[in-house]
């Protein structure tokens, strides 16, 4: 096993298995969706991670987001539809269960883009300044923020704090901020926050609890007016378009200046998979925007299902869809892939292994699939049962 894998395995296995997310609930017959759906008219899922460090175990990734861009909430394994290579598995077999990202022990990591032009001056910024710090305070410890202040700097931005988990530092980064800008070269701060997501490192030098980051997303408070960006909107947008999935923009906006810009700060979020608050001159919802965005961080879902697919180091097709609510005959699809690779026999990846075999035991000559009395090339019953 080469040693890029098996530090690849280490560190994730150190980011999730050795800080207790083994907390599986493999009953099939979990609390089921709270109809808080019942006015739904429409919903969707994304898968944006798939991992095999734990092989025959495979964590999958998952965000749902409703027609409001809110999160679905109380979903069980009977909510979950899912197929290895076209075949569906069977939920009374037990084989896979799925948990909310908040009850686990992965970290997820956010840049806060905080315009400090002087057309932010008086209550918008410091409005800015109090959402920011709520967001900070109501992280998860092993959660990362970096902060961005778009100023008069010669790149538009000013890189005020890279990814830290300490809210006291956080903290005081924050309040070293003020609105003296003369431009807020918009554009090129969230080009910046990009890059920022995209290229960090895990934000320590040491692998441990929440080394192991499984999404990141871009906190925007600003008026949304951009004053000559080196990138124009229609690029950042090109760039978003080619991402395999991009990066959410969550948007705060404010309204000092004309409500036209605004419609720059929507386009993002849209396009983006984002969301978008206006504040206007109401401060006092701040905090309820901030706390929102948390919320739908931490609410993406994480399925954890074992495979029986043998050892041969390819890649097989995947595909997850989700009824909502239970009963309702509404399934909405997304496909990925995993890859079947045996991580090395080291005693703490075994450790957590062990401790999914519990939770999602071997079903030995047993199929995990359901059985489709019609299908041409039905395997032998016995393998089944």
């Amino acid at each position: 096993m080469n040693n890029l894998f098996r530090k690849a395995a280490l560190c994730y296995l150190l980011g999730i298995a050795a800080i207790n997310i083994i907390t599986l609930a493999v009953s099939a017959k979990g609390h089921t969706a709270e109809s808080a759906a019942t006015n739904l008219q429409g919903y969707g899922l994304k898968i944006f991670r798939v991992e095999s460090g734990l092989y025959p175990f495979v964590h999958v990734y998952i965000r749902t987001y409703d027609q409001n861009m809110d999160p679905l909430l109380n979903l069980n394994a009977m909510n979950i539809g899912m197929m290895i290579k076209g075949r569906v598995y069977d939920p009374e077999k037990n084989q896979y269960t799925i948990q909310p990202l908040r009850k686990r022990g992965e970290a997820v990591r956010t840049v806060l883009v905080i315009d400090t032009s002087k057309t932010m001056k008086g209550n918008p910024f410091e409005a800015s300044l109090r959402a920011a710090a709520r967001f900070i305070d109501a992280k998860r410890p092993q959660d990362q923020v970096a902060i961005i202040a778009l100023d008069d700097n010669s790149d538009g931005y000013t890189l005020v704090s890279n990814f830290e988990r300490d809210y006291g530092s956080l903290g005081r980064r924050l309040a070293d901020l003020h609105a003296t800008g003369e431009k807020t070269r918009l554009y090129d701060g969230v080009a910046a926050a990009m890059e920022l997501t995209a290229g960090s490192g895990p934000g320590t030098e040491s692998l441990g609890q929440g080394d192991y980051i499984v999404s990141s997303s871009i906190i925007v408070l600003s008026d949304g007016k951009d004053e000559d960006s080196a990138i124009s909107r229609s690029d950042l947008m090109t760039r978003i378009s080619t991402m395999k999935l991009p990066i959410p923009v969550f948007s705060i906006a404010f309204s000092k200046v004309e409500e036209k810009y605004l419609r720059n700060l929507q386009a993002l979020s849209r396009n983006t998979f984002g969301k978008y608050y206006y504040v206007g001159s109401n401060y006092s919802s701040i905090t309820r925007n901030v706390e929102d965005i948390q919320n739908v961080l931490q609410s993406d879902y994480v399925l954890t299902f074992r495979a029986y697919v043998p050892v041969d180091g390819e890649r097989h097709s995947l595909k997850v869809g989700i009824e909502y609510p239970t009963g309702s005959g509404k399934m909405r699809y997304d496909a990925a892939s995993f890859e079947s690779l045996e991580p090395p026999p080291m005693p703490q990846i075994l450790a957590a292994q062990d401790k999914l075999n519990r939770a999602l035991p071997n079903l030995e000559e047993k199929s995990p699939y359901m059985v489709n009395p019609y299908r041409v090339d039905q395997p032998s019953l016995a393998l089944s049962r």
